[in-house]
């Protein structure tokens, strides 16, 4: 145990030790009942990070304390509380853990002070077996006996006839019932249970006198001064006396507290302890019956504060407690007539689940942010909330528990990604590819180690002699479910969720392998182009990592170009133009890929160490003739920017690469303006390396 826990642990156990000496008396010192605590105090930490909890562990501490005579139920209330606020044990484990051991310690505290009681009981009834069995011999003495134990007794006791009449009753019962013990004589002791358990003590009462076996327990309400509700735990034994009679003994011990104490318990257990609202558990048992017993007719509206952060940080947790805590009565109070549960899930987030047939979901999302539409008032600031909305309606028959509230919370990001006040409804479709999406996403990292992507290349041709001037290196991915996916249905998720890094350094070892082998066919200033994300471009070791590749796999760095976008260079952060740098001086060629749509700042761009642009095919897409499409010209202002571009990066002494090149006409048109190499499908589609490999010994042949 660390110095700060062993400390933490001390303030724990001397706050313990001095409640339970302000509430009742123990018969030990202050420094034996620390001491004895701080065992206890050592097991409560145990328990609370122990793999597995084990609830005999903790009834056992409950027992302990009845064992130190620490019996007072207010000893026992301040037990729980010092569980649930002292810091050594509030943040300690998890909140069902914590429940968990509060639950076990007070149950076992009452099954021993239950045991205490019945041992009592046990000696009272012995004492009076024992008193009748020597009545003969010490008759005066045994009536004395009896009488003592009978009066002074702390629980409540009562001689019932064989007419089933109370013949004798103590005082304590007399105290427990509100009524003089003399008043009891006479009258059946049903007549004094609660009206709903006056059956179950007479029954109880007669089954005795017929020859049930005993002793009976039961516990049942009674009546007590001024028609209070008291619960007693009541044991029925039989006695013998003279002349065949026969007696039944009534001990009713009053556990009023014992249930107050399991009441509170539970609705602790099922509640928020700041709102009073019900709690995720309470609403996820609620939603667990309503699907379980109806099909069609529930809907959740998923609810989430705006900016409640700022709350806490401008105004301190204290005012942000108080804005929950005003959230909830106004929830509670605008939906309380429809019938609708409403619950806190925990921060500042609110569930509403609606089971009723008649009930509107989305009516019921409109009228919770309809509340919140007024400003609060907390702890003198007046402060304007906002919330937004996820609402999922009558999907019952597609959704498990769990899978309902996850369509619930997926719907209110879709909310809160529209700003702030805003409701959104669930759309199953939607729902569908997002979930498609993030499982494509997951499964990303490992198609990178089992070798589901390839590589495939195309061509980029010199327009001036149609000779193959280099290759660019286009990823694909070989899923085993979905088949041959194609670059846009997994790079911008890869970009998304960073799984691009991973994914862009294999495809530059791949890439940077395979040009090697062509190096004995290819011609001097073949090169394989391969594309940088942006992500990449941003990697602290992006150089190491591309020094790397190349000296492992023998490429010479010059015939290597890395293509990034435009905003992956011209953005405003410093360490992607000092890897950009670092690269052109070992020799690596860079390129600006699809430029033209992106900032085109030329100004900028003739500081940059870039070698060559690749115009975006959008703009050579529209420079087709009638020839091409048999619908018209071609676009002169496209024509026009694919010359201006072209005009430009020639004058920085740039290569320009054109992209998305179709047709025939496209090509001659970009000859014309004196554009360098072409892409596209008019020349070739990617294609496996074997097919770059024929396509080069062909060149060297008609070369030769």
């Amino acid at each position: 145990m660390t110095r700060e826990v062993d400390a933490r642990r001390t303030r724990f156990t001397k706050r313990w030790a001095r409640g339970i000496v302000d509430r009742a008396f123990v018969p030990m010192s202050s420094d034996e009942l620390v001491g004895y605590l701080t065992d206890l105090s050592d097991r409560i930490v145990a328990l609370h990070t122990a793999a597995k909890f084990d609830p005999d562990q903790a009834r056992e501490i409950g027992a302990a304390l009845v064992a130190a005579d620490v019996t007072d139920s207010g000893a026992l209330g301040l037990t729980l509380t010092l569980l649930t606020a002292d810091p050594l044990t509030a943040t300690a484990g998890t909140p069902k853990r914590r429940r968990e051991i509060r639950a076990a310690l007070a149950d076992g505290f009452a099954a021993a002070l239950r045991e205490r009681t019945l041992a009592e009981q046990e000696s009272i009834r012995l004492a009076l077996v024992d008193a009748r069995r020597q009545a003969e011999q010490a008759l005066s003495v045994s009536q004395a006996r009896f009488q003592a134990v009978f009066s002074e007794a702390a629980i409540g006791i009562a001689l019932i006839d064989d007419q089933q009449h109370i013949a004798d009753a103590n005082q304590a019962l007399g105290d427990l019932l509100g009524r003089a013990p003399d008043g009891l004589a006479g009258h059946g002791l049903d007549e004094y249970a609660h009206p709903q358990d006056a059956e179950a003590v007479r029954s109880a009462v007669a089954g005795l006198f017929a020859g049930a076996p005993t002793p009976v327990q039961l516990e049942r309400r009674f009546t007590g001064r001024d028609g209070a509700l008291v619960w007693g735990r009541m044991t029925l034994t039989t006695i013998e006396a003279p002349a065949g009679h026969q007696y039944a003994v009534a001990m009713i011990e009053d556990s009023t507290e014992r249930r107050l104490l399991e009441a509170r318990l539970e609705y602790q257990a099922w509640h928020d302890p700041l709102t009073g609202l019900a709690n995720r558990e309470l609403l996820l048992k609620r939603l667990d019956e309503t699907l379980a017993g109806k099909t069609g007719a529930v809907g959740l509206c998923y609810l989430d504060l705006d900016g409640f952060k700022a709350v806490n940080d401008s105004y301190g947790h204290e005012t942000g407690d108080g804005v929950l805590v005003a959230v909830a009565q106004r929830l509670d109070l605008a939906l309380r007539r429809t019938g609708c549960l409403v619950a806190r899930t925990g921060g500042d987030e609110f569930v509403i689940l609606i089971d009723d047939p008649d009930g509107e979901p989305v009516q019921c999302g409109e009228r919770a942010l309809a509340a919140l539409h007024d400003p609060l008032r907390v702890g003198g600031h007046e402060l304007s909330v906002s919330a937004c909305v996820g609402v999922v309606d009558r999907v019952v028959d597609r959704f498990t528990a769990a899978e309902l509230m996850q369509a619930a919370d997926t719907t209110l990001y879709w909310a809160k990604s529209e700003g702030a006040g805003r409701l959104a409804v669930f759309d199953p479709d939607r729902h569908a590819r997002e979930v498609a999406r993030y499982s494509l996403a997951a499964a990303m990292p490992a198609a990178v180690e089992h070798g589901e992507f390839v590589v495939e290349y195309q061509p980029l041709v010199g327009l001036a002699d149609d000779r193959l001037r280099g290759v660019e290196a286009l990823v694909r991915w070989r899923h085993p479910e979905l088949g041959w996916l194609p670059p846009d249905k997994f790079i911008n998720l890869a970009e998304e969720t960073g799984a691009i890094v991973p994914l862009g350094r294999w495809v530059l070892r791949s890439a940077c392998e395979q040009a090697q082998r062509w190096q004995d066919i290819a011609a001097d200033d073949f090169f394989v182009s391969v594309n940088l994300a942006v992500r990449q471009a941003h990697e602290k070791h992006l150089t190491d990592e591309v020094s790397e590749v190349l000296s492992s796999t023998g490429l010479p760095a010059d015939r290597l170009v890395l293509e990034l976008t435009e905003s992956a260079i011209m953005g405003p952060a410093a360490e992607p133009l000092r890897a950009l740098h670092a690269l052109t001086d070992m020799g690596v060629r860079l390129a600006i890929d699809d430029f033209g749509t992106g900032y085109s700042n030329l100004a900028y761009l003739r500081r940059l160490p870039v070698h060559a642009l690749k115009i975006a095919g959008s703009f050579v897409s529209g420079m087709a003739d009638a020839t091409d499409n048999g619908v018209g010209g071609p676009d002169p202002v496209d024509e026009r920017i694919v010359e201006t571009l072209v005009e430009l990066a020639h004058a920085l002494d740039l290569t320009v690469i054109a992209e998305g090149v179709e047709t025939v006409g496209q090509a001659s048109r970009l000859r014309e303006f004196g554009c360098d190499v072409g892409q596209g499908w008019h020349f070739a589609r990617p294609s496996a390396p074997d097919a770059i490999t024929a396509r080069l010994l062909a060149e060297r042949n008609n070369h030769h």
